[in-house]
């Protein structure tokens, strides 16, 4: 048997058929006979063919009851069988095809006609099986992207939540443990059948991962109030308090962008109610009892449990016993009683030394997994207005759209994944949460404490971006983001910073992003300075050609002005 060749079997109950059959497929194929349908089964055991010509008139089993047979196994069920008759009429052809029969031929027939018939069925079924292996490694790409997008904005996502833990300058691993405990604590909850009926209807994990946000709203705290250690006067912890509802309200914001904001609603609630108390007392809005949302009472006791056990500015750490022993004397009053009840009884499983063994030794210093809309949002962190990280996306999008037409930029563009270049884009000054705006000005230049400001937002933004990487399966997803974050202040000339590279020796990525970050920075209201027209900056831009930017990108960027003007009036008129 040769091992290249399609192979066919013949049945027939007619030696005569098969002998002629095989004489005249031979030379193309490999063929075997089978003088009923009994040894054509006994046949299948050893080997599996390509296509399969069934006589129907055979004696004991039909080609009919053989077909039903075929169909009923497995191994056999999408093998390609061909009826042979020399009786035929349509109420048998539509049986026959009605059972799966892919074709009748009459028979004798001619043998081009044989090789014909056999030859477009053969066809047809490769094609059946390139198409159903192409779709399923197009599915395997699929969920291989969709996991790989998933988990680069759940590396952000823990990034910014982490982000808010530093600038409340409290000891690393709050986001993690809290993490950890909710998780216990629902467990737990299902196992003794409490709030059983309404966390059954959950997404548990999604739950867990968007409690991560319970306080981005701590972003929008000054930092003399967030970092103070001392006792808060009142009128400070009146200030500090608000901070459950920026972090609501950020996420409402984002919410109103998103199709699908399941997981946002959870972190919402959790953001919005984690300070209520049970006895109607807590803030912002006062709610009392089951008034407070499961998610609120929930975190609440976590969020407690896990400031009390740790140093924080204004106190020292408690020890686990003390800190049930605190939490207990709050049941009814500040804690829902059914969740303390449950927190008490397996009070040994939340001690802290156990989570610390389970998650190992979190410094301030290790970022983890965080959501792109979230990064969004932290991105317009310190003056910059909130629509800018989707307008340079968008600007980014039509550039990137002209260099795939570019013959100079072409083959580079052409490897890059367009939707994990965007992303990327999200984080070219996530340092700047370090430090403060910087504009250009219209000569291009900066003062000497701009330039050591921009160094020191650039150094942060790496650290970022590096440590995300470290904690994803596929670090080449941030390749984009280091670059840009790291070079998008570099000049053509070689006199930008922070390492002065000089032309195509700065990353691809960072001389688009230096055109794109100055043409928004010019077109936009900022503080203390006036936009400019879109006119104005062009120029402006031209005149920087060979200096501060690369002549290509400029020439790409001309072409399509008007494309980038469209788009600036949609956010400037």
């Amino acid at each position: 048997m040769e091992k290249n060749r399609e192979t066919i079997v013949m049945v027939d109950d007619d030696i005569t058929n098969l002998n002629v059959a095989r004489n005249n497929l031979a030379d193309k194929y490999n063929v075997f006979t089978a003088p009923s349908g009994e040894k054509l089964f006994m046949l299948l055991k050893r080997i599996t063919p390509d296509l399969i010509v069934l006589d129907i008139e055979m004696p004991e089993m039909d080609g009919y009851k053989v077909m039903e047979k075929l169909k009923q196994d497995e191994r056999t069920a999408n093998i390609p069988v061909i009826f042979l008759t020399a009786k035929i009429n349509p109420e048998n052809e539509i049986a026959g095809l009605g059972m799966g029969a892919v074709d009748y031929i009459n028979k004798p027939s001619s043998k081009e006609l044989l090789i014909k018939r056999i030859d477009l069925h053969l066809l047809m079924e490769k094609q059946k099986k390139d198409l159903h292996r192409y779709n399923m490694s197009l599915e395997i790409e699929v969920n291989k992207k969709t996991k790989t997008i998933l988990e680069l904005q759940n590396a952000i996502l823990k990034t910014v939540a982490e982000l808010v833990e530093c600038r409340d300058n409290i000891t690393g691993g709050h986001i993690e443990r809290t993490q950890h405990y909710l998780r216990l604590l629902v467990d737990f909850l299902l196992e003794h059948g409490v709030y059983s009926d309404e966390l059954s209807k959950w997404d548990i994990d999604l739950f867990i991962m968007s409690s991560q946000l319970h306080d981005v709203g701590k972003i929008s705290v000054k930092d003399d109030i967030l970092m103070k250690a001392d006792k808060l006067t009142a009128t400070e912890f009146d200030l500090m308090k608000k901070h459950a509802l920026y972090g609501a309200n950020i996420i409402r914001k984002i919410e109103n962008n998103t199709s699908d904001n399941s997981f946002l609603q959870n972190a919402e609630v959790l953001a919005g109610t984690h300070h209520e108390k049970w006895n109607g007392n807590g803030y912002p809005f006062g709610l009392k009892g089951d008034e407070i949302p499961l998610q609120g009472r929930l975190m609440a006791i976590v969020d407690v449990y896990d400031a009390l056990t740790n140093e924080r500015p204004y106190k020292k750490a408690y020890s686990h016993e003390h800190s049930m022993e605190i939490i207990k004397n709050e049941r009814g009053s500040q804690f829902d009683p059914h969740v303390v009840d449950i927190f008490l009884t397996h009070e040994k499983e939340f001690k802290k030394d156990a989570i610390i063994r389970k998650i190992g030794d979190i410094g301030s210093d290790n970022f983890r997994p965080a959501l792109k809309t979230i990064a969004h949002e932290i991105s317009m962190h310190g003056g910059v207005e909130k629509s800018r990280a989707e307008r340079i996306g968008n600007y980014l999008s039509i550039f990137f759209d002209a260099l795939i037409e570019n013959d100079r930029f072409r083959a580079e563009i052409f490897s890059w994944d367009k939707e994990i270049f965007l992303l990327s884009a999200q984080f070219h000054d996530i340092g700047k949460q370090n430090t403060y705006d910087i504009i250009l000005n219209e000569s291009g230049e900066y003062v000497a404490d701009e330039v050591s400001s921009v160094t020191t937002h650039i150094e942060f933004g790496i650290k970022i971006i590096r440590q995300i990487k470290d904690c994803i399966e596929d670090g080449s997803l941030m390749y984009h983001a280091e670059a840009m974050t790291g070079s998008h202040h570099e000049k053509w000339d070689g006199t930008g910073f922070p390492h002065g590279l000089k032309g195509s020796g700065i990353p691809l990525q960072g001389r688009i992003m230096a055109i794109i970050d100055v043409y928004d920075a010019l077109t936009a209201n900022r503080p203390n300075k006036i936009k400019k027209t879109h006119r104005e900056t062009i120029n402006i831009i031209k005149n920087c050609t060979g200096t501060h930017f690369d002549p290509d990108l400029v020439d790409v960027l001309v072409i399509n002005e008007a494309e980038f003007d469209e788009e600036r009036r949609k956010w400037n008129g």
